[in-house]
């Protein structure tokens, strides 16, 4: 029987219901018991529980859903353990020496920090610079705070042991972490609920150990018990993350969109912030300090000033993209009507002081052609007339699409070198068209309009106007191309060329 994808996501629904239930009421008991009975050893049973129970939990989410790669999740399930391991040390031991707890969540984080890595892997490979330099000074000013508040004080102290080695290690580490954090947020999208939920359980894991290390420096003072609950909210949303379907598809590339750009910069502008106020809560600062604080100053301000850069340089390139396409004739790539319109107000106002020639190009019997073999063979012979146009041209004169098959070019010429530019421009037309159904032979006529030195203000109206009528006389005459004021002196010869569609080879 071949279940439907409703039928399917009605069953995932479900059974996502009633694990996320359970996972809820043994978590929110779990928490209750944690604070109401004041037990030390009850603590632990809980957290001890609440550790082992993340790992069913991975363990059920990865036989029921089958991610590829599920290297990643067992990485965390297997970390639970040192992290489980280390808060139960450390809550039965707290004046200890032995740096044993430390060690176990120095593990714990070393299987997180692997397992985020590899998850990231195939988002790296699409991430877009400006995301790593975001998360980059996110992580800088988080390593600020910590050296100030965390890493500092233990390195002012008196005695120095292996305590003193883990205590600098981890303000490291969980700079590191947030940087990682930070860049994963940038990346993800709203339907991606599993790794939101492991955003939370990273999220807790870090409010912890920071509890943890500005407890031990003195900095607050937190009852152990009331530390412990961001690490057990943690513990519940990893499991709920392993649970969730959208768990199978973390390992997937993802096409990194840059429309959280302002919330990023918004977190950016707060750290720096907190990191200009920070050397002034810890004055006065040693130089070992001062060093350090200047340094990862130098390098907040040296990203925001790349960033900065990069975002103007994206938006001006943005603009000249719209420009472009506002200018510019989507099928051919050459000048819009609007744009021929505007030419020489804009980049050629050398040539009022020149003789200026308008040639209006119409294509013979286009719409025959158009009507046997359809839009699209019309459409590839347009782009195909454009582009021999634009080769029989100087580069520096304007080429523009006025509109169906009619091309302008306006250039500054005088009569004889119009003439041979006319003469050019019928040539490359001689050739039949290699279109996909065939051999498609075109002509065209050419209605030339051409003045004297004129004043900058004035449009080119009047010589589109006048080529428009010598190209229709040129044309209904025979004639390949024409002056407009020659059309009084011209004879009556009804010599016309006609076109007849014949049979090609497919």
């Amino acid at each position: 029987m071949i279940i439907s994808d409703p039928q399917r996501a009605g069953r995932y629904g479900f059974h996502g219901i009633r694990c996320w239930a359970v996972v809820s009421a043994v978590a929110g008991s779990a928490v209750a018991v944690h604070l109401v009975i004041d037990s030390r050893v009850l603590s632990f049973f809980v957290a001890v529980s609440v550790a082992l129970g993340t790992m069913a939990a991975i363990v059920i989410g990865i036989r029921r859903h089958r991610p590829e790669p599920a290297l990643p999740w067992y990485l965390v399930a297997v970390a639970t353990v040192p992290f489980a391991t280390g808060t139960v040390v450390r809550e039965l031991t707290p004046a200890a020496s032995t740096p044993l707890d430390e060690i176990c969540t120095l593990t714990g984080y070393l299987a997180t920090a692997l397992a985020a890595a590899l998850w990231l892997r195939p988002r790296q490979a699409r991430a877009h610079p400006d995301v790593l330099l975001d998360s980059g000074l996110i992580g800088l000013g988080a390593l600020l705070a910590s050296w100030i508040f965390l890493i500092a004080p233990v390195l002012h102290s008196a005695q120095a042991d292996m305590n003193t080695l883990t205590a600098v290690v981890f303000p490291v580490f969980d700079a590191l972490m947030l940087t990682l954090l930070a860049h994963s947020l940038a990346t993800s999208s709203r339907s991606e609920t599993s790794l939101r939920l492991l955003h939370l359980g990273v999220g807790g894991t870090l409010l912890t150990d920071i509890g943890y290390r500005l407890t031990a420096a003195g900095a607050i003072t937190v009852d152990p018990d009331v530390l412990l609950l961001p690490l057990l909210a943690a513990y519940v949303a990893v499991g709920a993350a392993a649970l969730h379907p959208t768990m199978r598809a973390l390992s997937a590339p993802r096409s990194i969109r840059l429309h959280h750009s302002r919330q990023r910069a918004s977190v950016i502008a707060v750290a720096l912030v907190v990191s200009s106020l920070v050397p002034v809560a810890r004055a006065p600062l040693s130089p070992l300090d001062q060093v350090i604080v200047s340094s990862v100053l130098a390098l907040l301000l040296i990203g925001l000033l790349i960033r900065s850069e990069r975002a103007i340089g994206r938006s001006a390139r943005s603009e000249r993209q719209a420009q472009y396409q506002a200018d510019h004739d989507p099928l051919t790539g050459l000048l819009n009507r609007s744009a021929l319109l505007r030419v020489l107000h804009r980049e050629h106002q050398d040539w009022a002081e020149r003789p200026l020639c308008l040639l209006f190009i119409d294509l013979d019997e286009f719409k025959a052609i158009n009507d046997s073999y359809g839009h699209a063979v019309g459409d590839e012979l347009i782009a195909e007339a454009a582009s021999r146009i634009r080769s029989a041209v100087r580069r520096d004169d304007v080429v523009a699409r006025y509109g169906g098959d009619e091309f302008i070019v306006l250039a500054p010429l005088d009569r004889d070198e119009a003439t041979k530019m006319a003469e050019r421009l019928l040539g490359t037309f001689m050739k039949p068209f290699q279109l996909t159904i065939g051999e498609v032979p075109l002509t065209a006529s050419i209605g030339l309009a051409c003045d004297g030195p004129r004043d900058t203000d004035a449009t080119v109206y009047d010589l589109i106007r006048d080529a428009d009528a010598a190209m229709y006389l040129a044309k209904r005459r025979g004639f390949g191309y024409m002056f407009h004021d020659a059309m009084r002196h011209t004879p009556a010869e009804p010599i016309q060329h006609g076109w007849q569609p014949r049979e090609t080879a497919v």
